[in-house]
């Protein structure tokens, strides 16, 4: 099998051949047909969350074929198509799965990040995380789906019953929710980098009612925002935005420190969440409204053997949608 290969944070990835596994228990091995590049991503690239020690392959947005059976899979053939996510497993024990919060799992794994993940020809998956996808995506298309649009959907529930919707960072994910939320009738506030109108017409282009720059206030308050882009000064920014009652969500794993701001600009019953990983449950109710009414992703595909410049491009905004890679363009 082939793999982009992270031996430590803040380098590049190098592209190495290594022996296929082969899966045990409830892992399967996946022949992966599509990746999508994620800005979690970024962050496991470029250092931002903690370090694990050892190589990692990142990807966590994996579209592609079971291969291979561990000995304790259930309810899958092979061949089948499967997407794997973020979440590639949790301990089913603590007092955070007894919940069924097992997005908060004390112990949990992550693709990309803890396990190997899909920056490769061939990656294992624990068979009882991972997700059938609808038909009506080709595998390109359906890979920004698993965290991409898994996350942005989870958000946008804690957003709640928000008329005036405002969605900071018009990438990957604001671009799959956007067309999610004109579908249910909200109004789409899109807020993107100062001066950066490609991505403003983008986002009109979706359906947004508005598009601007993150630091231009828009013509109504907003009922709730949602920050996909890791600015933690927009946290204050976007505040100022909410209407009283109104609530900011916070949707990426990191973000930069959020500066101090006046307590008036909370007041008034306003509230700061974070949203933290998924859970299955999540992946379940996603996919059963995309088969109901589904949303067109824009990718940018790249071979897997430029994974580090499809990073780069991310790292830089040089495209709007999602990059996908593709083991074999």
């Amino acid at each position: 099998m082939e793999a982009m290969v992270l031996d430590r944070p803040g380098q590049p990835l190098e592209r190495r051949t290594r022996p296929t596994p082969k899966p045990t228990g409830f892992d399967i091995l996946i022949e992966v047909t599509a990746c999508g590049v994620c800005r979690t991503d970024l962050h496991v690239v470029d250092g931002d969350l903690p370090p694990h020690p050892g190589p990692i392959v990142p990807g966590h947005e994996i579209v592609g074929r079971v291969a291979a059976l561990g000995e304790a899979v259930e309810g899958l053939a092979i061949g089948a198509r499967v997407g794997v996510p973020w979440l590639g497993g949790s301990c089913g024990h603590c007092p955070y799965c007894a919940m069924h919060r097992e997005n908060l799992c004390d112990t949990p794994s992550f693709t990309g990040y803890t396990r190997d993940g899909g920056f490769a020809s061939h990656t294992l998956a624990d068979s009882r995380y991972v997700f059938a996808l609808p038909d009506t995506l080709d595998d390109q298309h359906a890979a920004p789906l698993l965290c991409a649009g898994l996350i942005g959907f989870r958000a946008y529930r804690f957003a709640g019953e928000a008329a005036a919707l405002g969605l900071y960072g018009f990438g990957a994910s604001a671009h799959i929710l956007a067309q999610l939320a004109v579908q249910d009738g909200r109004e789409v506030f899109a807020f993107t980098r100062p001066g950066d109108t490609r991505s403003q017409e983008f986002a009109r282009g979706l359906g947004a009612a508005w598009a601007g720059g993150s630091d231009e206030t828009p013509p109504r308050p907003l009922d709730a925002a949602i920050l996909f882009a890791p600015v933690g000064a927009l946290v204050p920014q976007s505040l100022r935005q909410v209407r009283k009652g109104g609530r900011v969500v916070c949707a990426g794993i990191h973000m930069s420190d959020i500066p101090s701001f006046p307590y008036a600009d909370l007041w008034g019953e306003r509230e700061i969440v974070s949203v933290a990983n998924l859970t299955r449950a999540d992946g379940t109710e996603f996919f059963a409204r995309l088969a109901q009414r589904g949303v067109e992703t824009q990718i940018t595909p790249y071979p897997l053997a430029e994974a580090n410049r499809a990073l780069d491009d991310l790292r830089h905004g040089r495209f709007d949608g999602a990059a996908v890679l593709v083991p074999r363009a």
